[in-house]
């Protein structure tokens, strides 16, 4: 008998924690492989996967032992970002079984979302999933459970309205800024990173005729070709300061690990700039602008946290879409659980040989009928002739499929042999896992 296997979220998200804890616990693209290497290491890790965006930070597993998976990942959280358990304990959600199912199909069609429908989530949890394919960390479990969740996101957003309205972080940005200013059009706009979120605020502002535009890269030449793309000036990160003596807001969204810009960046500025107000509209986790800015006369500092309520009537509708979502996630997960479940080798076996069985006697009734002049004898010899057979040819497949072995290899020959003979009819056709 295989050993019982258990699929556990763990995570926390801007629902439970201000974007300061958040920060301390966000993980890098350059951190991951780290991070999965480290927790496959652990006995009670068999499958892991890690998503670290600005909004949340969650591993997803399978494991044999959820408590002490639970347990090992709040540890190495701790260990590895040198943050005391008690720092965000608290704010951290453990899901189990059709829990953490339905947490993965929710947060892949956006529902848990800042801004519910927003599309970049997703992309973010397939990249998450590449990640952990390529360093062997997903397997049966997690890349059933991951390409379901892709294909639950499709169906969420093609049949539903959970994407109309806009409402991306970036547009909320903006929104925020016509707030402030009234218009927009005529305002000099600092784009600090030309990263995806950046880019669309910039086709954001360049529709609302805000110019002219900067965009201050780490890598000078990407700068240059977001800024050509919507005929703005790039310039130097060495520049950001006397820049900031012209433009009006300022964007930021970098990957920068701390601030870059603190209060003594800002000595002798507002003078320069005639105390004119300066907003800065702060989306980057971990944050690019120090909050201690936002003393500072004149000068107005936002956080992603700040942006929901430019886009709360855009959300609204949304909502109402979302409905809709759920349900179709709730089917899902009573179709992964019905496969998660026949993972087990017993009902496999049974299924299995239920399957054989049901064939057998189809076959057996258009042979029968066939032979109108066999006698009663002639029958029952084919059927145990038959019976015999299919016993037979199921043996060495049962043998196999009850010997002890790794566990990840048998939870592999399980699900191989579901998948070959065809026993999960009910089940919605999935594309092969990578990997």
């Amino acid at each position: 008998m295989v050993e019982k296997r258990h699929i556990v979220a763990i995570g926390l998200n801007h629902k439970t924690a201000p974007v300061e804890v958040r920060e301390c616990l966000a993980f890098s693209s350059e951190d991951t492989p780290k991070v999965l290497k480290a927790m496959c290491q652990d006995a009670s890790v068999d499958e892991i996967a890690l998503f670290s965006t600005c909004n949340r930070v969650e591993f997803l597993l399978a494991t044999k032992d959820a408590s002490k998976a639970v347990e090992a990942v709040k540890d190495f959280m701790a260990a590895f970002k040198n943050t005391p358990r008690q720092t965000f304990e608290q704010a951290l959600y453990v899901y189990h079984g059709d829990e953490a199912v339905r947490h993965i199909f929710r947060v892949a069609a956006s529902l848990d979302s800042m801004v519910v429908g927003e599309p970049q989530i997703l992309g973010q949890i397939k990249d998450a999933y590449v990640q952990a394919c390529d360093h062997r960390t997903c397997g049966v479990v997690l890349n059933r459970l991951m390409h379901r969740s892709f294909s639950v996101a499709k169906r969420v957003r093609t049949e539903t309205g959970i994407g109309d309205h806009a409402v991306s972080i970036s547009y909320a940005a903006v929104e925020l800024g016509r707030k402030i200013f009234g218009e927009l059009e005529g305002k000099a706009v600092l784009l600090l990173g030309a990263g995806e979120m950046a880019e669309l605020a910039v086709e954001h502002l360049a529709n609302n005729r805000a110019q002219p535009i900067f965009v201050a890269n780490r890598t000078f030449e990407r700068g240059l070709e977001l800024a050509e793309r919507f005929r703005g000036t790039a310039i130097r990160f060495e520049e950001v300061r006397d820049y900031l003596k012209q433009v009006d807001i300022v964007i930021s969204s970098t990957g920068a690990p701390q601030y870059i810009l603190v209060p003594d960046d800002f000595k002798g500025l507002m003078r320069a700039r005639r105390n004119r107000p300066l907003f800065f509209i702060d989306i980057a986790v971990p944050r690019d602008i120090d909050p201690e800015i936002n003393r500072i006369n004149n000068v107005y500092v936002y956080d992603i946290d700040d942006l929901k309520s430019a886009i709360q009537e855009n959300i609204d509708e949304r909502q109402q879409e979302a409905l809709r979502g759920e349900r179709i996630v709730d089917a899902a997960v009573i179709q992964f659980r019905r496969w998660f479940q026949g993972l087990d080798v017993v009902p496999t076996i049974v299924r299995l040989r239920d399957k054989m069985e049901d064939i057998r006697q189809k076959e057996l009734k258009k042979t029968f009928s066939s032979l109108s002049s066999a006698s009663e004898e002639d029958r029952a010899a084919i059927d145990r002739l038959t019976a015999a057979l299919v016993n037979k040819i199921l043996h060495d497949p049962t043998v196999f499929l009850k010997k002890s072995g790794h566990k990840n290899e048998k939870t592999l020959y399980i699900d191989l042999t579901r998948r070959l003979f065809n026993l999960d009819e009910s089940d919605e056709h999935e594309p092969e896992p990578r990997g």
